[in-house]
């Protein structure tokens, strides 16, 4: 059976992504790096130190809770063995908080007689056998007509929940008893629940995320009176039904919760798509269709399509209003070569009409720069402007630049040192841009090596920020492919960064004064994030980064001593930013590390630490 499910795999992977992806993908999975196998140790030691211990879990059964929800674990059966029926009952019966029901409805051929020993294991277990194989929706929607809960948890009839889930969710519940949504971080368990690997530590909710990928799927709970508003599941979504029930629960709801705990273990098996995400191609067409639906209730034209080479990630790539203006932003400072393949990168591929360069000339001293500049300003598309001070302060160069662009609606900031590899760029960061919730739109920037040199930028790294999944190689994947996400993130790099020239004016600009160099940009986005606009990282945006070849490193103790200045005040103006767990990172990643690599510490998740 294992045989037959890795020929469909590898057949659906040629059908998709042709000869050179597949074996690539063949390859990567054969020949697996010892840091992967090293991340699986760590969770081993992540279990140990972070989940409760039989002292911790009858403290939990004796805890009495202001608020005692009621759970309904809705699961719907298609031929299910009998010890999956049998794991997930005294998975229930285990559990520390006893508030619950089981609803069952089976959609079988048959009517196995085994099953009745282990429904007749107790009362709050509801049993319906349909006579008839609904799909997986209208089997769903069955079990629902069960529940009489205040609370429905989604729960597949192959996977599991640790002992102290509920619990967890009911003392979220009274943490936070406006609550009417609920998420967790899962696993994936090999065989037995012992055997558990591949954690998914998830962000708090990211609209752009979910559209990009339902990150969410497991464990999905929902006030009762949400799911009766939302009226189940709609089977013209069959294989992606929970994507739609859950992008269309937080259409209704601001009122969600993310536990960053491991509260559902997902179990792998030839079916499942816990263990290739290829197993049900048709899944992943129907997400395409929930996307659609969702952003056209949102009134968002868009276009969705498959987003590379891992089934269920999607590109949604809004149209863009009108023919706004934009000004590349690009301060220089000598280095020719650098500026001139940038300059003509933009001006061979660019399919966006409406533009021009502005170039900020910042003290350059060779006599070639200048007549360089004498060139290049005949152009239509392209004029310099000079910046009138001394010495080298990129926010006031950039706040120089936007002053002098007031007849364009978008700013894009550029380094010199960069390459364009997309042609619709521009088109790509004005759909986005032009949404109203949108502050900051960001690209994926590659080393020369074409290894990643930005993806996002994380708060909190080392108390400070850093570049995302830096060094990450380029046909590789980073943690659950996020390198190939389009994600909400706390910041983008100045290097490549998108937004409404308003938008300087409503932030106050970039900080002229403490952050000449560094930590400009992060400032810039905390401070957009801060009027309460989202940053996106756009992976589909694709530039070379030559990093530092114009300015170099803090490599002397005089830019040395400026950059621990510019830390510390990005320290102290941020500090209560810091002191939190970045919203689209996890608490349970290590804080001295941009790759998402597990802590193996003993975490407070309740206090952040």
């Amino acid at each position: 059976m294992k045989i037959i499910n890795i020929g469909r795999q590898i057949i659906y992977y040629l059908k998709n992504y042709g000869l050179k992806k597949t074996i690539y993908k063949i390859f990567s999975k054969i020949f697996i790096p010892k840091t992967v196998q090293s991340e699986r140790e760590k969770y081993q030691l992540w279990i140990k130190n972070n989940e409760p211990k039989e002292e911790e879990l009858q403290q939990q059964r004796q805890t009495k809770f202001a608020i005692e929800p009621k759970f309904s674990i809705v699961t719907p059966m298609y031929n299910t063995p009998i010890n999956f029926l049998e794991e997930l009952v005294d998975c229930l019966l285990a559990q520390t908080y006893s508030n619950w029901e089981l609803c069952l409805a089976d959609g079988s051929p048959t009517q196995k007689e085994e099953f009745k020993s282990v429904l007749e294991k107790d009362k709050r277990i509801k049993y319906q056998f349909l006579n008839e194989n609904k799909g997986i929706s209208g089997n769903t929607n069955e079990a629902l007509k069960l529940a009489t809960g205040d609370f429905i948890a989604l729960v597949d009839h192959d996977d599991l929940l640790p002992n102290f889930c509920l619990y967890e969710l009911a003392k979220t519940i009274n943490t936070h008893p406006e609550v009417e949504y609920i998420y967790t971080d899962e696993d994936k368990i090999e065989g037995s629940k012992e055997k558990r690997c591949d954690p998914h530590f998830k962000p708090d909710f990211s609209i752009d995320t979910l559209r990009s990928n339902n990150y969410i799927t497991h464990l999905s709970v929902f006030k009762k009176e949400l799911m009766d508003k939302l009226g189940g599941f709609r089977e013209q979504y069959n294989g992606a039904q929970d994507f739609d029930i859950i992008i269309r629960a937080i259409e209704n709801t601001k009122h969600i919760i993310h536990i960053p705990k491991v509260l559902y273990h997902w179990r792998v098996h030839p079916n499942s798509t816990a263990m290739a995400s290829s197993a049900k191609p048709y899944a992943y067409e129907a997400g395409i269709r929930v996307i659609e639906d969702h952003l056209k209730r949102q009134n968002l034209q868009a276009k969705v399509r498959n987003g590379g080479d891992i089934p269920g990630v999607y590109e949604v790539e809004y149209a863009v209003k009108g023919n706004p203006k934009v000004s590349i932003v690009i301060p220089n400072k000598d280095s020719i070569k650098l500026l001139k393949n940038c300059i003509n990168s933009i001006l061979k591929l660019t399919t966006y009409n409406n533009y021009e360069i502005v170039i900020v000339e910042n003290n350059s001293e060779d006599a070639k720069t200048f007549d360089y500049y004498e060139v290049i300003q005949k152009l239509d598309k392209v004029k310099v402007l000079f910046y009138p001070e001394k010495g080298f302060n990129y926010s006031k160069i950039i706040n120089f630049g936007v002053r002098n662009c007031v007849d364009s609606e978008f700013i894009l900031q550029l380094n010199s040192d960069t390459e364009l590899l997309t042609p619709n760029w521009l088109e790509k960061f004005i759909g986005y841009a032009q949404r109203e919730d949108i502050g900051a739109v960001g690209a994926r920037l590659y080393y020369e090596d074409k290894s990643i040199q930005h993806a996002g930028i994380g708060i909190g790294i080392c108390d400070l920020a850093a570049n995302l999944l830096t060094n990450t190689p380029k046909h590789a994947h980073a943690y659950f492919g996020r390198e190939c996400l389009t994600r909400n993130v706390s910041a983008v790099t100045g290097a490549c960064l998108f937004a409404k020239r308003s938008m300087y004016e409503e932030v106050g600009y970039m900080d002229e004064e403490n952050f000449a160099v560094a930590f400009n940009d992060v400032d810039f986005c905390l401070k957009i994030r801060e009027k309460g606009y989202l940053i996106v990282y756009n992976p589909y945006i694709e530039l070379m980064h030559f990093e530092s070849k114009t300015r170099g490193y803090e490599d002397t103790a005089e830019k040395k001593a400026r950059f621990d200045k510019e830390a510390n005040h990005f320290r102290t103006k941020w500090r209560k930013v810091l002191d939190q767990t970045d919203p689209y990172s996890n608490i349970n990643f290590a804080q001295d590390t941009a790759q998402y690599n597990i802590r193996t510490d003993k975490i407070n998740a309740e206090k952040g630490e």
